[in-house]
């Protein structure tokens, strides 16, 4: 059995990775596109619809592959997690049910109207087509977070006498103080990756004197709309975050840190190799006290280390966990760094004529989502050995008449389709972007603005 959890878990952790790489970019740029909406009903500039047509394009493909690598997660919970599935369905089947009713109802059914309603519904009620779309993608992307909020945090439910899980307080569910740290620190990592993506655009577009006018757009709204998200996933979401779990799983937050022994007075490292068989964190960079501030807002705190927990409550695989953590704080850091420099040569009128930002800007896109799939895992492989915290243990989620060799083979089945869909997709978005913001055929009738 053990072998086989391994490689439920290894299937899980490579199909839902691959299929975030969509939702991010969707929900991220949703918000984007209804303020680039907003400001063209507002000024009736037309260098705003544009942008937001070509977006919607590139949100249109980037949905559409979300959808198709979005639906075997459903079916995983049947096929690999039937235990879990049988325990847990009454609590988890009702945000997982919405879920579908927003994504594939709600968002589908306006993103057709966005896409295609523009000449026929009148600025007005297209505006009110994006904002549905908007709102579907970020109520879907709620639904989910609320279902994960609850394996990390579970509440408002009862046990039968089988041990089956039942929902006892549908709100209590929905408004799980877990699911809404976690839900804000979330959507604000997707609006950066949706910023970076369109500033990264902007800045390609200048460098290869295309679409200047339009370029401008992107990057003024791709770097306004980043640095407020960066400096609030910061502060108070990741702060907040850092709290619940230091309160509810401080077992994972000692493995966050590398902290292997308890301490009053704790430091926070920067750097370092979690040495796991010898109980000691190598090569420390470290900040003294400075982990006991920011837990307990008391410089000499103390902070339970793994040795205040028994082993076999550890996350299974600390340095996995430590690493992800540090990866994602970094490149936090980073992407704050990056903006406000880049706000500050926007504010100063140089952005658009210094390729060294720009070059920085076009290359920093696919960061954005290497530190979004280092959060997750954080999260994911920080909540080990438990599939429902405190609950369940992960192996006893798993489908016990599914053999090893059957998720083997559907998971090499996967690499290979999800290869080819990776491929699909950026021939696709390539394609768009090669054909720009003005289709050829009005590229001599609508004018392209060369400065603000």
């Amino acid at each position: 059995m053990g072998s086989a959890v391994g490689v439920d878990r290894l299937h899980f952790a490579f199909t839902i990775t691959f299929h975030y790489i969509f939702p991010q970019l969707t929900m991220g740029l949703a918000l984007l596109l209804l303020i680039l909406k907003t400001v063209a009903l507002r000024t009736g500039n037309e260098s705003y619809n544009r942008a937001v047509r070509f977006w919607a394009r590139i949100f249109a493909i980037n949905f559409a592959l979300g959808v198709v690598t979005g639906i075997p997660m459903e079916f995983q919970f049947g096929t690999n997690w039937a235990a879990f599935s049988r325990s847990a369905g009454g609590v988890i089947g009702q945000t997982l049910a919405m879920e579908g009713v927003f994504s594939f109802f709600l968002e589908s059914t306006f993103l057709g109207l966005m896409l295609f309603g523009e000449k026929r519904l009148g600025p007005l009620s297209h505006w009110f087509s994006v904002f549905l779309v908007w709102l579907g993608s970020w109520l879907s992307g709620y639904l989910i977070i609320a279902t994960d909020a609850w394996m990390q945090h579970p509440l408002a439910y009862s046990q039968g006498p089988g041990g089956n899980f039942a929902l006892a307080s549908f709100w209590g569910l929905l408004l799980n103080p877990w699911a809404l740290w976690q839900y804000a620190h979330n959507m604000l990592g997707a609006v950066q990756t949706g910023a970076f993506v369109m500033a990264a655009v902007g800045a390609f577009y200048l460098l290869s004197r295309k679409f200047e006018g339009d370029a401008r757009i992107f990057l003024r709204a791709g770097i306004s709309v980043g640095v407020v998200a960066a400096l609030l996933q910061l502060y108070p979401t990741g702060d907040s975050q850092g709290a619940l779990i230091s309160r509810y799983q401080p077992v994972t937050l000692a493995a966050m840190e590398g902290l292997f022994v308890s301490q009053e007075g704790a430091p926070l490292a920067i750097l370092g190799q979690p040495d796991v068989p010898n109980r000691r964190l190598d090569n420390p960079l470290i900040i003294p006290k400075a982990l006991s501030f920011l837990t307990y807002r008391a410089w000499s705190a103390e902070v339970r280390g793994l040795d205040s927990f028994p082993e076999s409550d550890w996350p299974d695989f600390i340095p996995l966990v430590y690493y992800s953590y540090h990866v994602m704080v970094g490149l936090g850091t980073i992407f704050i760094a990056i903006l406000l420099v880049a706000v500050f040569l926007l504010a100063r009128g140089s952005l658009y004529s210094s390729p060294w930002m720009l070059w920085i800007l076009m290359l920093a896109f696919p960061f954005p989502y290497i530190a979004n799939t280092a959060g997750w895992i954080t999260a994911e492989a920080g909540r080990q050995p438990w599939v429902i915290y405190g609950m369940m243990r992960t192996p006893l989620g798993i489908s016990p008449r599914v053999s090893e060799g059957n998720v083997w083979f559907t998971l090499i089945g996967f690499f290979g389709m999800y290869l080819v869909l990776g491929i699909l997709f950026l021939f696709l978005v390539y394609r768009e972007i090669e054909h720009g913001p003005v289709p050829a055929a009005e590229s001599h009738a609508v004018p392209v603005p060369a400065s603000d």
